[in-house]
């Protein structure tokens, strides 16, 4: 029988980060579908405006990182995940609900968003190539 999934041995209880990194993911990959000028309907809208919700909620102490949140969740290096990359984060949940409320972005904040998600993408080691896919192009 074919078994999919992680090895036993490498499974573990579900933690705050881990949910923190795919709703992260999951911005990046709609950000970059806007900026390739997919469509952006109703529903993504909305998810885009609840994820950056749930994002700034996680983002919480003076620092830029959420007291439960461990740095040991896809790199080896702590300091990956310092106050620049959190802020980095803040700055795309803004972004990206400017987006989903139809605020106007001219080409130097499509550049800084654009710039933005290289930096985040290069600091999760997130691979990038996931936005070419044509399931973007469904809103």
């Amino acid at each position: 029988m074919l078994r999919l999934g992680a090895p036993a041995a490498d499974m573990r209880e579900l933690r705050s980060e881990d949910v923190f990194i795919s709703r992260l993911k999951l911005l990046i990959i709609m950000s970059l579908a806007y900026l390739k000028q997919y469509p952006l309907g109703d529903v993504r809208k909305k998810a885009i405006v609840q994820n950056t919700n749930r994002i700034a909620r996680e983002i919480v102490d003076g620092h830029g990182r959420s007291p439960n949140f461990r740095s040991n969740h896809e790199m080896k290096d702590d300091s990956t995940y310092n106050h620049i990359f959190f802020q980095r984060v803040k700055l795309l949940a803004v972004m990206a609900k400017a987006v989903a409320e139809d605020h106007p972005m001219g080409f130097h904040r499509l550049k800084a968003m654009e710039d933005n998600l290289n930096c985040i993408c290069d600091a999760i080691r997130f691979n990038r190539q996931l936005w070419e896919k044509s399931f973007l192009k469904v809103a």
